[in-house]
């Protein structure tokens, strides 16, 4: 039986890996070719631009995840069918429950590994990315990451750990030079607020230093709030703001709480939260949702167009299923409901139609 295991496993794997390849492939020359027209510009060149490739591999594989397991798991199960393996196993015994549990467990291996791949990697990846391709194209790279950014302003530099929605910071520190290689105070504030050429810190803790005398000086002060006219506007923060698409789950979750806590809309991270949290169980839907379709045809001459037809419903269900959760933004719905209940309710027809078939 274990032979019999790792057979099917190996060739679910083969067959899923060869996937992700092919389509990997696909989407990173689809890429380079959008990098073409901005080869030769500063001292962008080919090799940047395959370099900048690279580093977006995760992330693209991150994206097209789902589809690879998918189609990996019914191409593998396709391929043991038309050889008429599959008729052998179960004529030796080994039900469609065996086979779909083998199945379940090489697609959620693969499914621990993409949210490795896309909560770890892919946004360290993209970022070194991003700053490569900048760099080497010239352009002015600011700061940034999923916590907040750096912004220069002038003579003063600002860290804001937390940007919530381009108005609001949490954990704001504003430094202030007196020259080259002199402080004029640190200023921090546990939340500021953005208004158009204004940064209001409120509720500072202000450190002056005092450099005339032989030893520096620092004396704190606590106000309750400092104001700052800045040089920049509104687009450039905007612009650091973080798609929630970029964010860790976990960051998802944080930002959640951070926005909730300050009165402000969590719709698009919420969206985007139940989307990925409900990803794994869509996969598993999705696979049951073509099983029968397989085990349905093994004495069938068209089981070809049965798994192809298996396919189509299941990327349907699955675009249906990513659309589900911004169906609230316009009917002001749940967000956990409108993302949980159409899988769950193809999850359900889909062990109805296994049953069904392991039953005949």
């Amino acid at each position: 039986m274990k032979i019999l295991d790792r057979y099917i496993t190996k060739t679910l794997l083969k067959y899923s890996l060869s996937v992700m390849v092919v389509l990997v492939s696909i989407f990173a020359f689809f890429k380079f070719l959008e990098e073409v027209n901005d080869i030769g510009r500063a001292s962008y060149t080919l090799l940047d631009a395959i370099i900048y490739i690279g580093f977006l591999l995760p992330k693209i594989t991150y994206e097209v995840s789902s589809v690879i397991i998918l189609l990996g798991a019914v191409l593998g199960l396709g391929h043991l069918a038309a050889n008429s393996e599959l008729i052998v196993m179960r004529s030796s015994g080994i039900s469609i429950v065996k086979i779909t549990k083998i199945t379940l467990r090489v697609s959620i291996s693969f499914v621990i590994l993409a949210i490795i791949l896309g909560e770890f990697i892919a946004p360290l990846s993209s970022n070194q990315a991003q700053i490569y391709r900048a760099k080497a194209l010239g352009e002015t790279i600011v700061t940034s990451s999923q916590q907040g950014f750096w912004i220069r302003d002038k003579d003063n530099f600002i860290h804001v750990e937390r940007n919530l929605d381009g108005k609001v910071f949490n954990n704001v520190t504003l430094i202030k030079k007196k020259s080259v290689n002199l402080l004029d105070s640190v200023i921090y504030s546990d939340k500021a607020i953005f208004d158009k050429d204004t940064l209001t810190l409120q509720k500072t803790n202000y450190y002056l230093f005092d450099s005339t005398g032989k030893f520096t000086k620092i004396k704190q002060e606590n106000r309750k709030q400092y104001q700052l006219e800045v040089a920049f506007d509104q687009d450039l923060i905007d612009s650091l703001k973080k798609d929630p698409s970029k964010l860790s789950t976990v960051q998802l979750f944080k930002h959640m709480g951070f926005l909730s806590k300050n009165g402000l809309s969590t719709g698009d991270y919420e969206a985007e939260f139940y989307k990925r949290t409900m990803k794994p169980i869509t996969l598993v839907a999705m696979i049951l949702l073509v099983i029968p379709f397989i085990f349905g045809s093994l004495r069938d001459a068209s089981l070809g167009k049965r798994i192809f037809l298996g396919i189509v419903i299941s990327l349907i269900f699955h675009q249906f299923s990513q659309l589900g959760v911004w169906m609230p933004k316009i009917f002001n719905l749940d967000y956990f409901l409108s993302a949980s209940l159409p899988t769950l309710i193809v999850l359900i027809f889909a062990l109805l139609m296994l049953y069904r078939t392991t039953t005949r």
